[in-house]
């Protein structure tokens, strides 16, 4: 597993064990029924709350291997139902909209603007888009070379406009702080790889600057690169490589958006509707 899903899991353990205040060989099901009730009265949704049963059931099992316990105490506990989740997703005008508002005569504009070109242009995670390298693009070839979860390496194609954002960013990119920092491509006010609390942050404060209403993050533009190559025809098996997704199962959600789609247009414009 990446090590963001890894970090994860442990914070939901952690968390499970300082509220319980006892050790895991005395923690009953009633215990963690108590605590998941607790977590959605909080407002845990239910998708998070799923994961949460999800770490505690790994860890007691691993309980249980390492001869700890005997019974695992989320065995008997039914996991959340969960709908179809259907990620946000932003317009191509949206898209448009939001690229088009960044300043490029701001300080980090240029940037920013390479960011979110890449971001809806390549499909990447945030993750892979705080860790692009230098090295890994390929501007006249027009591709990325992205590594991804699992360490597994793919490669993305790299579109004119996108390619030109990047160019013109190379042209202003600040003096890397070390050697260390040489190869990364997106780089903070003091020189260093820019974070992914900062994607975040860069990607919510254009969406508002641009008038999007809707809460958006940099995976928004991931899940909007799927759904408008779907949209336009691309076969899902490509949608698949580009996003790097090792089941196709976990891709069909974005044909189930475009069904949400064409369903909504034709209840607004069907004159029995």
């Amino acid at each position: 597993m990446s090590p963001n899903t890894v970090a994860s899991y442990c914070h939901d353990v952690e968390g499970f064990l300082e509220w319980c205040e006892v050790e895991p060989r005395a923690v009953t099901t009633g215990d963690i029924e108590s605590y998941l009730g607790k977590v959605t009265a909080d407002g845990l949704s239910k998708r998070s709350t799923a994961r949460l049963l999800s770490s505690l059931r790994n860890f007691f099992s691993w309980c249980v291997e390492e001869g700890e316990i005997t019974d695992n105490p989320c065995d008997r506990v039914d996991a959340p139902k969960l709908g179809k989740y259907l990620p946000a997703v932003l317009s191509v005008k949206e898209v448009e909209t939001i690229l088009d508002s960044v300043d490029l005569k701001a300080q980090f504009g240029k940037r920013n603007r390479a960011i979110l070109e890449v971001l809806y242009g390549c499909g990447l995670r945030v993750s892979e888009a705080a860790n692009l390298r230098i090295s890994h693009i390929h501007l006249d070839e027009g591709f990325v070379d992205v590594i991804g979860k699992g360490n597994k390496q793919r490669l993305v194609p790299l579109g004119e406009v996108a390619a030109d954002a990047i160019r013109a960013y190379l042209e202003d990119r600040p003096v890397p702080a070390s050697a260390a920092y040489e190869d990364f491509l997106f780089l903070n006010r003091f020189g260093k790889p820019i974070s992914r609390v900062s994607l975040f942050n860069l990607v919510k404060d254009q969406a508002m600057a641009a008038g999007v209403q809707k809460e958006i993050s940099p995976h928004t533009f991931r899940h909007s690169f799927a759904t408008h190559l779907i949209e336009n025809g691309a076969d899902l098996r490509i949608v698949q490589e580009m996003l790097g997704h090792e089941s196709i199962l976990t891709t069909e959600i974005y044909t189930h958006i475009d069904t949400c789609t064409w369903h909504k247009m034709v209840l607004e414009h069907h004159p029995r509707h």
